[in-house]
C-alpha cells in the first residue's frame, strides 16, 4: 500500500508522497511514487501514484515516453490546460488497461491503481485532480482542498481540521508530513523515504523539492512533539465528562 496527499491553497501547491511497496511481510522495497514534468516558464505538474505498481510504472512510462512528440492527444508538454492534461494522464490509465487487464483478471489481479495529479499551464489556472483507474477524475475545490490516494484513513482527520485555501504553503506542508506521521504509526505498509514537493502558485517551476529519509531530523521532532502534544491534550486539556464523576 501507499499514501499520498496533494494539497492546493490558495499560495500554492504541496505534494507529498511515501516510498514503500509490499508485497507481503517479506517483500519490502522502495520504489519512487513521484513524478515531476516541468519546462521552466511555460508549465509544471506533478504525478503522485498508488496501487498495484506494475500499472502505476506502466502509466508513467507511457506519460514519459510522449513527452516532448508534440502529440497534441498525449503530451503533457502540447497540453493547452490543466483539464487537457489530466485527459491524457486518464487516457493513458485506459491504454494500459486495455493492454494489461485481461491479463489480470486472468490471474485474479484486480486494476488497481489511483493517481494524483496537479500543476499548472502559463496563463491558467493552478489545479489538483485524483484520477481514477477508469480513467476519470475529479477535481479539487476550495471546500475540500486536499485529495489523497492509498491508505488515507489514518491521515484524514488531521487534514480535515487544519487544511483551509487560506493557509500558508509551509503549513500545509506541515500538515501533511504530520499526516503521514499519524499513517506511518498505525500502519507499517506505509513509510519513508517520503517525498515532498512546494510549488508557488504562478512560479511555473518547482519551489522546493526533497526527500525526507526515516530519521531526518523534522520527522524525529514531528513524531516526538505530535506524539507529546496529543497525550498532553488528552490528560491535561480535554476535561473528563460530567457522568463519570
Amino acid at each position: 500500500m501507499s499514501y499520498c496527499v496533494g494539497i492546493l491553497v490558495d499560495e500554492g501547491l504541496a505534494l507529498v508522497s511515501d516510498s514503500r511497496t509490499n508485497a507481503g511481510i517479506d517483500r519490502v522495497s522502495t520504489f519512487q511514487k513521484m513524478f515531476i514534468y516541468e519546462r521552466a516558464g511555460e508549465r509544471m505538474f506533478g504525478l503522485l501514484t498508488a496501487g498495484n505498481l506494475s500499472i502505476t510504472q506502466s502509466v508513467a512510462s507511457l506519460i514519459n515516453d510522449h513527452l516532448g512528440t508534440g502529440d497534441a492527444a498525449k503530451d503533457l508538454y502540447a497540453a493547452p490546460s490543466m483539464f487537457e492534461a489530466a485527459r491524457m494522464v486518464g487516457a493513458a490509465v485506459r491504454n494500459v488497461h486495455q493492454v494489461d487487464g485481461e491479463a489480470l483478471r486472468q490471474h485474479d489481479v484486480d486494476f488497481n491503481a489511483s493517481f494524483i495529479f496537479a500543476g499548472q499551464v502559463k496563463g491558467r489556472n493552478l489545479r489538483l485532480f485524483q484520477v481514477y483507474a477508469a480513467g476519470n477524475f475529479i477535481e479539487a475545490t476550495r471546500d475540500t482542498p486536499y485529495l489523497q490516494i492509498g491508505e488515507i484513513k489514518y491521515g484524514k482527520p488531521i487534514l480535515d481540521r487544519i487544511i483551509t485555501p487560506g493557509i500558508s504553503l509551509v503549513d500545509a506542508a506541515k500538515c501533511a508530513l504530520i499526516s503521514f506521521d499519524s499513517t506511518m504509526r498505525s500502519n507499517v505498509s506505509v513509510g519513508p523515504p517520503i517525498d515532498v514537493m512546494l510549488y508557488r502558485r504562478d512560479a511555473m517551476k518547482v519551489g522546493l523539492r526533497i526527500r525526507l529519509e526515516e530519521r531526518d531530523d523534522y520527522l524525529v521532532t514531528i513524531r516526538r512533539l505530535w506524539g507529546g502534544a496529543l497525550q498532553k491534550a488528552f490528560y491535561d486539556t480535554v476535561p473528563n465528562p460530567a457522568w463519570t464523576v
